[in-house]
């Protein structure tokens, strides 16, 4: 019983810069299947099967690129030749007495299986399965005889060639084929990684949208994201709006965009463009659609997918054309043909977008982020400034939904006009009662590497390899900061000291007069010596001998404070104080805990015992809200630092906000003592 023994996929198609026509760049791979056994792989995957090749017109896309024949036999001669014809490479097997056979010196390839005898070498299924590895073969000819009908054979090799790695080699990407947001997407860089990316994935996937199948495709290393703008309708007309610039991203999520590009040239924009509409054009689609591609240091460009509908980034568009895509999507819908050509597109200065998210970024890049906004200001009364948001003051961020708060953008004429715009709103958005992304947001954006344009998909892992950390101050913004920290403190307790004093009070009261403050802040772990005085609303501010004056109209109960300092111009925010001294200033976007007390009291304060910390070692904490979704140890059970995924000494994972898939391993060794939740426990 001979037969071709195939895998199915998706041939993904891509252009490169200059070119008229698309041409095979990247493969997106289903789960490879036998036709002469039954389906053995559980992975739920979409699968496009080509099980046969009969007969052959030269018009067709044959997406075989490498075909092993399996056995000694005489009329490989002739699979050879067809294979030949058809652009298909050939890999023969045979024993180390074959090497000059007329199939071995024919093929495209050679390797050695074993000696002489069949069953150390035609029959040697191990041999065999590492020669398909090895050279990569998509698809295998057992010819006659031989293994051509064992069953145990065509199950390995179904079980082999399942594996995606086969065809594209590591790293592969595994997403999920319903998905978006980055859902359901993970890259794997080995075998157990591959095994363990279906399982998270799928779950993931399945939590998020419903549908648990995936697709699998090769992975890029340190590409850009860059997609282009569609518009579509129903005449047969089609435009490319100009692309964005998508490459800033957490677990594939996107976090910062803009429009144009700094990267693309004319000529690599126009390819894109056109090819985005062919595709467009090709399945008739008629609204605002995205073609989203990777996109190389040499400006080559690979196809991703395309979103046949309205992306969440789609302002910084509109900023740059002047167009409203929701308006054209209804005239579309609605019938009437589209309003511009091609020609008619413009772009005109440059627009960035920041996704608020309510998320932790000093964990893991963004950990979800629950509560009630207990106070929320946007910055709409600056120039440039746009905010798309659906909350308001008293709004509640579930543990059910996308922790995204708003999207930020900012529009200038030219780039530099609107990161500098981006980074005054950043410092004007009010957000409280969650945690929040702005943070990092602005550190982003004031990045030299982000600046000059240096970025790719890695951006944010190459520039934080240990994990953000908040804003490094540098020794003048640290003194900016201690004096601003000071001068908030003395107009706390000037207004403190006043009194309304009733006209004819026959107790005169007496207001301490001070003309310098001797303060002591700490700061992380440094103390600090600070001298200040006020004059009006200015206050002279000695930090460490560095003499620095601050003015502002020192209104404690406003969210937000102007301050001058030496005529540089801060926006900060105090977000608490109390009478211990404690202050949080979120300053150069970042929060800073400082502690502030006089002279007198820093003292006495040596003397107080401090409360010990709490030992929580042994106690396993969730990273965020969610539901556990598989507990993998017992009592009694022995855990240790385990870096890999499965088996019964770890721990295992919890389900987060809207279906983020986190695990959660144990962090020292020793018996499990109680296991408090169970599976699907809500926490």
């Amino acid at each position: 019983m001979a037969g071709l023994w195939v895998g199915g996929s998706v041939l993904v198609t891509a252009g490169r810069r200059g070119s008229r026509s698309p041409r095979p760049l990247m493969r997106s791979v289903a789960l490879w299947t036998l036709k002469h056994v039954p389906q053995y792989s559980r992975q739920r995957l979409l699968v496009s099967r080509s099980l046969c090749l009969a007969g052959y017109d030269s018009n067709e896309k044959v997406s075989i690129l490498k075909i092993l024949l399996t056995a000694k036999l005489y009329w490989f001669y002739f699979v050879i030749k067809t294979c030949k014809k058809m652009g298909i490479k050939t890999v023969a097997v045979h024993s180390d007495v074959d090497a000059s056979s007329v199939h071995v010196t024919m093929a495209d390839e050679a390797v050695c299986v074993g000696p002489a005898p069949t069953s150390k070498s035609y029959l040697n299924m191990d041999a065999i399965m590492e020669a398909v590895r090895t050279t990569r073969a998509q698809a295998v000819h057992p010819g006659y005889g031989f293994l051509s009908e064992n069953k145990e054979f065509a199950k390995c090799l179904s079980e082999l060639l399942s594996n995606s790695s086969l065809l594209l080699g590591y790293p592969v990407m595994i997403k999920a084929s319903a998905g978006g947001g980055g859902k359901g997407m993970r890259i794997a860089w080995d075998d157990e990684e591959t095994r363990d990316g279906f399982r998270f994935s799928s779950q993931e996937a399945a939590s998020s949208f419903g549908d648990d199948r995936l697709l699998i495709e090769k992975f890029i290393d340190n590409p850009r994201h860059i997609e282009i703008q569609v518009l579509g309708d129903k005449h047969g007309n089609a435009l490319w709006l100009n692309e964005r610039e998508c490459s800033i991203q957490r677990r594939n999520q996107k976090v910062v965009e803009e429009a144009p590009s700094i990267f693309l040239d004319s000529e690599t924009r126009r390819a894109m463009g056109e090819q985005a509409v062919a595709l467009a054009k090709a399945v008739n689609y008629s609204s605002a659609g995205t073609v989203e591609f990777l996109v190389d240091s040499k400006k080559n460009f690979y196809f991703l997918e395309m979103n046949t509908r309205l992306q969440v980034e789609h302002p910084v568009t509109e900023c740059i054309t002047g167009l409203d895509l929701v308006q054209e999507m209804i005239r579309v819908a609605k019938g009437y043909p589209l309003r511009h050509r091609q020609a008619d597109i413009p772009i005109n200065g440059w627009a960035v977008e920041c996704r608020v998210y309510a998320e932790d970024p000093y964990k893991s890049f963004g950990l979800p982020s629950i509560g009630r906004l207990s106070q929320y200001q946007e910055p709409i009364h600056l120039p440039g400034v746009r905010v798309d948001s659906g909350i308001q003051p008293g709004s509640d961020i579930s543990i059910y939904y996308d922790p995204m708060i708003s999207k930020l953008i900012t529009y200038g004429s030219n780039r530099m006009e609107a990161l500098k715009r981006m980074e005054n709103a950043l410092d004007n958005y009010v957000i409280r009662g969650v945690t929040h992304y702005i943070a990092l947001l602005r550190e982003v954006i004031i990045n030299s590497r982000f600046v000059e344009g240096d970025i790719n998909t890695k951006f944010l892992s190459d520039v934080y390899p240990d994990g953000f950390k908040g804003h490094k101050l540098t020794e003048d913004e640290r003194n900016q900061l201690l004096a601003i920290a000071s001068s908030l403190f003395v107009a706390s307790q000037l207004r403190a000291q006043r009194f309304q004093e009733p006209e004819n009070s026959r107790v005169p009261i007496i207001k301490p007069q001070v003309a310098n403050w001797e303060l002591s802040i700490r700061l992380h772990d440094e103390v600090h010596t600070v001298t200040a005085s006020n004059s009006g609303p200015t206050f002279s501010v000695e930090v460490d001998g560095s003499k620095l004056n601050v003015t502002s109209t020192w209104n404690l109960a406003s969210p937000l404070l102007s301050v001058s300092i030496d005529g540089t111009q801060r926006t900060i925010q105090c977000l608490s104080r109390d009478a211990g001294g404690n202050m949080s200033i979120q300053f150069l976007g970042t929060v800073y805990k400082v502690h502030i007390l006089t002279k007198l009291a820093a003292e006495l304060n040596k003397f107080m015992l401090e409360k010990a910390a709490e030992d929580t070692s042994s106690i396993l904490h969730s990273p965020m809200p969610g539901v556990v979704v598989a507990v993998s140890v017992k009592p009694g059970d022995l855990v240790r630092t385990f870096p890999g995924v499965g088996g019964g000494e770890q721990t295992e994972a919890v389900d987060g906000l809207v279906g983020y898939m986190h695990c959660h391993r144990a962090q020292s060794y020793g018996p499990v003592a109680a296991v408090k939740r169970k599976q699907r426990w809500d926490f």
